[in-house]
């Protein structure tokens, strides 16, 4: 697996140090763009030791950083082939064939998945800051509250012990204090994914998805890549450059969180998923970032026909170009599993070979995503659970995982006291999509689904 070159041995001060990942603050901005490039082997020392001789609140000399790494050259040494348009991106895949799905169970399939991508979301809330909840913390709460392996919503002690801070929707997402889904961005996405179907139809464009964040959407309830986008839009940027400018978290997992929708409407046909994924993914993110959502829209779509996950995570893959970092990941936990490793195992691998990116980045989510999945023997809760248990972005891996679980084993497959508490409701912050009920959430998506 490729790591940051070995000439990158400059670092930046200790003032630049942050955990916000925010788009509005340039010291984020320059820190995080410096991640990235060294990510994809870009030689960026020279910055690194301008940035070490200037003041870290000094906005104008920072942003001239930031801007100024668009000229950086690739080290030697990259072997990885990563097109970004969607004709390259084409020239470069053997997609999957479509297959027929069963009419009589996609309504019910639906339903599931939006159901199970509500409760995986919320399970994993409590504990979602990869840094802070690491799978050593998370594994030490759960025995500490006699809930491991996880099968059911986060247990809340009180008081809750000295180093365990939940995040602060807690009192909404942990066991018996669930009322109605909590608002989330893994939820709101879906949500306003479906909205832009049936506003624009198939033919989406990235263009359609900037204005119904910018209508839709307040600004502080988008986070990483969405809210440099957002920013780029409003101050008159257009496609491509939305998703480049000043935007160094283009690979991370915020288009993946986006996709599932769009397998949702695509029964049975990764390839059509994919495309119409592609055209979502494209206004914030690059590279990785938009085979993600790609990826993880063929996931979904590929589940509705597949016999088990491992069906549909093949099927997954041939949507993502062969030669990219995300493909190389994700064979690599298909391989684990083929070498009968245990799950603790794998994760444990996974976690080495790609823990040296951001805890909300596209690559090592996607990982542990499959490998939930791969290990979770047709058991809907146990695929749940073990992704929570994984770390790293645990609500939205919780989502997906959710969604294609719930797909495969359909509402039958439901532990009523995951769903019941959710009295079929979720709560949004987009603007007049509030308090949303799930099962017409389901309905308007097989409507479209059949007629759109």
């Amino acid at each position: 697996m490729t790591r940051t070159p070995v000439g990158s041995s400059v670092e930046l001060d200790e003032a630049y140090r942050h955990t916000a990942t925010d788009a509005c603050r340039p010291k984020d901005l320059l820190a995080d763009e410096v991640a990235q490039r060294r990510e994809t082997w870009y030689d960026v020392d020279d910055v690194v030791r301008a940035a070490n001789v200037t003041d870290p609140e000094d906005r104008d000399a920072l942003l001239a950083l930031v801007d100024g790494m668009r000229d950086s050259t690739r080290l030697p040494g990259w072997t990885y082939e990563e097109p970004e348009s969607l004709d390259d991106i084409r020239v470069s895949v053997s997609p999957a064939q479509a297959v027929a799905h069963d009419k009589d169970r996609y309504h019910d399939q639906v339903h599931a998945a939006w159901l199970g991508r509500v409760v995986g979301c919320n399970l994993g809330k409590p504990v979602e800051d990869g840094d802070y909840w690491t799978v050593e913390r998370i594994r030490d709460y759960l025995k500490l509250t006699d809930s491991y392996p996880l099968t059911d919503y986060v247990v809340a002690l009180d008081p809750q012990p000295e180093g365990f801070a939940f995040r602060e929707c807690w009192p909404e997402t942990t066991r018996g204090n669930i009322d109605g889904s909590a608002r989330d961005d893994d939820i709101d996405y879906t949500i306003l994914g479906l909205h832009l179907l049936e506003t624009h139809g198939r033919g989406l464009r990235p263009e359609h998805v900037g204005t119904a964040w910018t209508e839709l959407f307040p600004l502080r309830q988008i986070f990483t890549a969405e809210r440099a986008a957002y920013l780029n839009l409003v101050n008159g940027l257009r496609v491509p450059q939305v998703a480049r400018f000043r935007n160094p978290y283009r690979e991370w997992i915020g288009a993946q969180i986006r996709a599932d929708v769009f397998g949702y409407v695509n029964p049975g046909d990764p390839a059509a998923a994919a495309a119409l994924a592609y055209q979502d993914a494209a206004l914030s993110h690059t590279a990785n970032g938009v085979y993600g959502e790609m990826w993880a829209a063929a996931l979904v779509a590929s589940a509705f026909t597949a016999s088990d996950a491992a069906e549909a995570v093949d099927a997954s893959l041939t949507v993502v170009p062969p030669r990219s970092r995300l493909h190389e990941a994700l064979s690599h936990v298909v391989r684990l599993r083929s070498e009968n490793l245990t799950w603790d195992a794998a994760l444990a691998e996974i976690h080495v070979a790609y823990g040296q990116y951001s805890w909300i980045h596209t690559i090592n989510n996607a990982a542990a995503v499959t490998a939930a999945l791969l290990w979770c023997e047709g058991d809907y809760t146990s695929a749940v659970g073990k992704v929570v248990m994984s770390g790293w972005d645990t609500d939205s891996n919780g989502a997906t995982v959710g969604s294609v679980a719930g797909i495969l084993t359909g509402t039958a497959g439901l532990p009523k006291r995951l769903i019941e508490p959710l009295h079929d409701r979720t709560r949004s912050a987009l603007f007049g999509f509030d308090n949303s009920v799930i099962s017409d959430l389901a309905a308007r998506t097989v409507r479209f689904a059949q007629t759109g």
